[in-house]
């Protein structure tokens, strides 16, 4: 059988042969027993030039699929990674790990409360668990990010070295996730109040899948495509990653450190220079820098949401009054807020789309200070929606004010 095992396009054909086996789950015990037994251990660039040939040769995308999940759980724990340097913290294959780290913990926390409603009495009401499954399902959400820059940025150089069977398959299990998230976002919507015998069902069939599924897909990355692409891809290509991601966003973390090949001049094109750049608007013109602090200085606190409803922008004053990291930029705004509040948010955003209304104010007392928030629907010249702009301000030192004051005194 030696000769088999180091005979890689023996190794292959079989490797190959066994996958095709799979037809369901219960015959994944044996495929895993007879690749175990025969290969020990699967390259994974064997696993990624079957699925190439698979593909390549016609096989049913939906098949593909399906398969895609049956091997990856058969081959779990014996498709061997080389052992590469650690990248850089900013490289952008480690902020991909990073996010594949946070998603895991937030799993963890779900995976914590379906074990409590487990214990739970079916005629318990179990309203309490499925509010914080919400949230958690919430934060899952945000796996778009890692998605899209997966898809968008990192397959296309893929393609460019003709491997496009791994990624064509990988994008149409994300779109799965896609849904299934959605899926469990819009049945936790209305079981804030469900018994446990409800929950525990809500659970197997809706939550628990999407679970998987984004646990499967974490394997997938790990031990194939980051390998794969750190194989492939050159320094120039991994750059250009990373000059791009910061427009997607990123997935439940804010990485904060710059990254640049050694040898590699930045590739800033002239007019985006930081000092030279200018921003011109009909009633005057900035420097990027002088911009960017003149919005920090202020003394409210903005965030910007596009027509969309995805967080694009916050200003980063010293005393912000709610804070903000960048983890929130390129995230559905429903997402950024308390499942208890969303039903408020959406209600703003959908009169101010329709035309209904431009403001919506309140305020709120909040640890001894008189909290003013405000929302504005941002419209073009033409009055068309682009966007809603939050500005949130203490009033707390005007509200105390009395008289006047007509000489300078500094505070």
């Amino acid at each position: 059988m030696s000769e088999l095992i180091n005979n890689r396009e023996k190794r292959m054909e079989l490797l190959k042969s066994l996958i095709q086996k799979m037809n369901d789950l219960n015959s994944l015990d044996t495929v895993r027993e007879e690749i175990a037994s025969l290969l020990e251990e699967v390259p994974y660039e064997d696993v990624v030039s079957v699925e190439q040939e698979l593909f390549s040769q016609g096989m049913d995308k939906d098949r593909m699929l399906d398969l895609c999940d049956l091997h990856s759980r058969a081959l779990n724990g014996l498709i061997k990674s080389p052992l590469k340097k650690q990248e850089a913290p900013s490289h952008p294959l480690s902020i991909f790990k990073k996010e594949n780290q946070a998603l895991r913990r937030e799993i963890s926390f779900a995976k914590k409360i379906f074990g409590e409603v487990q214990l739970l009495s079916d005629e318990v009401n179990a309203g309490d668990s499925f509010v914080k499954l919400h949230s958690f399902f919430n934060s899952l959400m945000d796996i778009e990010k890692h998605f899209s820059r997966k898809e968008n940025l990192l397959f296309p150089f893929l393609e460019k070295y003709q491997i496009t069977g791994p990624s064509t398959v990988m994008w149409g299990k994300d779109d799965q996730i896609r849904q299934m998230l959605k899926n469990a976002l819009s049945v936790l919507r209305d079981s804030h109040a469900v018994t446990a015998g409800e929950g525990k069902a809500i659970i197997d069939l809706v939550l628990m899948p999407a679970i998987i599924a984004i646990e499967e897909m974490n394997i997938k990355e790990e031990q194939i495509l980051f390998p794969m692409s750190i194989d492939t891809l050159t320094e120039t290509d991994w750059y250009q990653i990373y000059k791009q991601s910061d427009e997607i966003g990123y997935c439940l973390i804010a990485p904060t450190e710059k990254w640049q090949p050694e040898g590699m001049t930045p590739m800033i094109p002239e007019d985006l220079k930081i000092d030279s750049a200018k921003v011109h608007l009909p009633t005057g013109t900035f420097l990027l820098n002088e911009l960017s602090a003149m919005m920090n200085t202020m003394p409210f606190d903005f965030t910007f949401v596009d027509k969309d409803d995805f967080v694009r922008y916050f200003s980063n004053g010293t005393e912000r009054i709610f804070q903000r990291n960048r983890a929130i930029l390129g995230r559905k705004v429903q997402f950024c807020h308390p499942p208890s509040s969303v039903h408020t948010v959406e209600k703003i955003l959908s009169d101010f789309k329709e035309g209904r209304q431009d403001k919506a104010d309140f305020w709120i007392n909040m640890k001894g200070k008189f909290i003013y928030i405000s929302y504005y629907a941002v419209r073009d010249e033409n009055k068309e929606y682009l966007g809603t702009l939050e500005v949130t301000q203490d009033l707390t030192p005007l509200r105390q004010l009395e008289g006047e004051r007509r000489i300078l005194s500094y505070e």
